[in-house]
């Protein structure tokens, strides 16, 4: 396959923060960068040389978008199949619509895994209250139940206690298809960010420790705080994922850590990851320039780390007292902000991160979450 070098133009599907941090290390190499979605004035659209504001679901605008690129890749998981699929009636989409179609919904997602021989907590497919009733009383309680489409950051998720509170549950994601899972009594939960590049060769990042709030990511730590067995086998989880659903590109995979040291594969994430971010500043290459060039046909980049590192989400909830005090921030030179240019922020919506190195993960992680706690204070103070 001939390689697409610097100086072409790559084609983003969406319009995030992820898809800005893509381009700024797209543009770094000498590449142009298109992006579609349906909003304009995007984190992407920002930093991109063209940015075409159209539906996914417009699917000549798609196919027209794609006949002025060279290469097409996503940068969120919940753009259509049909989307991926028009894209490349014209253009080379990576990672393929395929991958997209197990990845972006839950059965499909956990029948692959199961298919494939990979562990992950016990679950059942629903399609009816009475499919949910007869689960529970398979797997117990309490348990997950989980739409199976466009589920992220805890959405589309509901608990169930108690089998006297099933209806309830079934009600409040909406009666829709969905995967009901055991409930998981978890040491922690963690992930592998992982590239596997058009003839097969795979890099990745390690193991990373994640902890959550509100279901949201909260900060990362990496590498992970867990035994040398376990990071092994995380990484060779990842790739056996990579590699059977025939990865071109960056896709990570969460896990569960159980409290006897077993791992189970929570989800995969087709797509640079929030977990992952630390990679920018930490690593010789980031996990996006590692998806460009991947979906380049280049060779990948080393994914090695400088030093044990740490990453803070900025959540709109920081300016729920006013503008964060940044310049008590930048008194802090080791600690490096990245802001994602969203105008409007609200509670939950990633509004940017922080990352710091040490020579310890625990130094790294104080060091992330004493610049976010210093953009705070002023307004508890009543600045």
């Amino acid at each position: 396959m001939k390689p697409i070098l610097p100086g072409s133009t790559i084609g983003v599907l969406g319009g995030g923060q992820l898809g800005r941090m893509f381009a700024i290390a797209a543009r770094r190499l000498g590449y142009r960068v298109h992006t579609l979605s349906p909003e304009f004035d995007t984190p992407a659209g920002q930093v991109s040389d063209i940015e075409v504001t159209a539906p996914y679901e417009d699917l000549d605008a798609v196919r027209a978008f794609a006949e002025r690129v060279d290469v097409v890749t996503f940068e969120f998981e919940n753009v259509p199949v049909a989307t991926a699929e028009a894209a490349g009636m014209v253009a080379p989409v990576r990672p393929a619509g395929s991958v997209l179609h197990v990845a972006q919904h839950r059965i499909r997602e956990k029948t692959f895994l199961q298919t494939a021989g990979l562990s992950l907590a016990a679950f059942r497919v629903i399609r009816s209250l009475q499919d949910l009733d007869c689960a529970v009383a398979e797997i117990g309680c309490p348990a997950i139940l989980k739409t199976a489409d466009f589920g992220y950051d805890g959405k589309g998720q509901a608990v169930i206690t108690t089998p006297a509170n099933a209806a309830n549950a079934w009600k409040a994601i909406g009666g829709s298809a969905a995967v009901v899972e055991a409930f998981v009594d978890f040491e922690c939960e963690l992930s592998v960010v992982a590239t596997r590049s058009v003839t097969g060769e795979f890099a990745h990042y390690g193991l990373q420790e994640n902890h959550h709030r509100n279901h949201i990511l909260d900060f990362t730590v990496a590498p992970a705080r867990v035994p040398e067995r376990v990071f092994g086998d995380a990484v060779e989880m990842a790739r056996a994922v990579l590699e059977k659903l025939d990865v071109v590109g960056v896709l990570c995979v969460e896990f569960f850590l159980t409290r006897d040291g077993k791992l189970l594969i929570n989800e995969l994430a087709p797509r640079p990851h929030n977990s992952g971010h630390f990679t920018v500043d930490a690593c010789v290459t980031s996990q996006f320039e590692q998806q460009l060039r991947a979906i380049c046909g280049l060779p990948l980049g080393s994914a090695r780390q400088h030093r044990p590192a740490a990453m803070a989400n900025l959540l709109g909830d920081l300016w729920s007292f006013g503008e964060p005090d940044w310049f008590a921030l930048c008194a802090r030179p080791d600690v490096k902000v990245h802001l994602y240019g969203k105008l409007k922020p609200r509670p939950g919506r990633k509004m940017g991160h922080l990352c710091a190195m040490a020579d310890q993960p625990e130094a790294a992680l104080t060091a992330v979450l004493e610049g976010r706690e210093c953009l705070i204070e002023p307004q508890r103070r009543g600045r």
